[in-house]
């Protein structure tokens, strides 16, 4: 069985998330003490927080999924793989048609093989997915344009704050996020632009990339003081500006705008007592529905798309099943015509070659015998003929 276990900004407010996120860790922790998975992949990003589990003892009537918290999606099998597929194509993101979603997922999938907790069952699923994510984005112009959370956070500053020709940008984090923001600043005629990281070369290189400034974490202080914007993404696990530091440097600015798009959040609400206008991953929400509007029609195609290679899918799954009984198959196969070619052998003598004559006649014998029953075998399996797949079982006994 296939579990997904989530919460997203579907269904969640920024701080809503950030409490539940915890609680979800916490379900998983009892599913695997409870029993003992091995199989899962973990996807975290700034606006959703995912278990994919694959486990055939978990029983859905089980008490620790029947919780009362409605902020927990949990659903089972064909649902849960289908909202994989529709996620990786961009159809779930805030920003309908993102690229980054599918990099967090291969993050995510490598992240779990390098574990070993990706088994057989998830790698399928996964690969998968990646390549939908990869075809929709191929053949529909669900991504044509700024679509991304770096580029939706830089929108709403200038919904609020007009034109940024000649502000003073400050963007603290050079991560991915950071990176995106940045991407999305380098288009403005901006006065300046500073970038802040805990690490300082990874600053330098963004801010060469951007013509702007690096400047040492040690230093926000000071640029916190004279900057217009202030667009926050680290991952820092908790706040990193509050009302208090901002009074500390005498913060004297009062038009100044922080959007912050990191989760756990870096801005405490607090700085609003000071008259600064904060924003979070939350009001980026006017700015996703216009996005999501100018894509609709991309919809019904990237939704083809996904059925049909949630179709293949279903088949692969099915081909699976059968690929224990094809490989037992092909061993004995193999045990049997090396163990005749063999006696075969002895009785002729070795002109010309003819050892490797007969070695390489058998061979071809088994490979098209095995062939036809290989395929016979996967086409019963995809069109759930269950019955055949009984009789070769019976029929191809090696445990007698």
């Amino acid at each position: 069985m296939i579990l997904n276990l989530r919460v997203d900004h579907k269904i969640a407010d920024i701080q809503s998330m950030e409490n539940i996120s915890k609680q979800i860790d916490d379900l998983f922790d009892e599913l695997q003490e409870k029993y003992s998975i091995n199989e899962y992949v973990e996807i975290s990003t700034c606006n959703r927080k995912e278990y994919y589990i694959h486990n055939d003892y978990i029983s859905p009537d089980d008490d620790l999924l029947s919780h009362e918290n409605q902020s927990i999606i949990i659903e089972y099998g064909d649902a849960s793989v289908m909202h994989l597929l529709r996620m990786t194509s961009g159809l779930e993101s805030m920003i309908v048609g993102e690229d980054q979603i599918l990099g967090q997922v291969k993050d995510s999938k490598a992240k779990a093989t390098k574990e070993r907790h990706c088994g057989k069952s998830l790698d399928l699923i996964f690969t998968k997915a990646i390549h939908v994510g990869q075809v929709v984005r191929n053949k529909t112009n669900i991504n044509k344009g700024s679509v991304s959370i770096g580029s939706a956070a830089v929108d709403l500053a200038e919904s609020h704050l007009g034109d940024l020709k000649g502000k003073s940008v400050l963007v603290i984090g050079a991560g991915k996020m950071g990176k995106l923001v940045a991407k999305a600043l380098a288009e403005k005629d901006l006065n300046a632009i500073f970038v802040a990281n805990r690490t300082y070369y990874v600053a330098v290189e963004l801010a060469e990339d951007l013509d702007g400034t690096a400047i040492l974490f040690s230093q926000l202080d000071e640029y916190l003081r004279t900057a217009d914007l202030v667009i926050s993404a680290t991952s820092a696990p908790h706040s990193i500006i509050t009302k208090q530091r901002l009074e500390n440097i005498g913060l004297t600015n009062s038009d100044l705008m922080m959007v912050d798009i990191a989760n756990p959040r870096d801005i405490s609400d607090d700085v609003k007592e000071l008259d600064v206008k904060l924003f979070n991953i939350d009001d980026l929400r006017e700015i996703a529905d216009y996005n999501t509007k100018l894509r609709v029609k991309e919809f019904d195609e990237a939704e083809i798309i996904i059925n049909e290679e949630y179709h293949l899918l279903k088949d692969s799954f099915k081909i699976m099943e059968v690929e224990d009984l094809l490989s037992s198959l092909r061993m004995s196969m193999e045990e049997i015509r090396q163990r005749e070619t063999k006696k075969a052998s002895s009785k002729l003598s070795d002109v010309d070659g003819s050892s490797k004559i007969l070695n390489n006649l058998t061979n071809s014998i088994v490979n098209k015998i095995f062939f036809d029953i290989s395929q016979n075998l996967k086409n019963a399996a995809c069109e759930d003929k269950k019955d055949v797949l009984n009789s070769a079982e019976y029929i191809f006994d090696f445990n007698h």
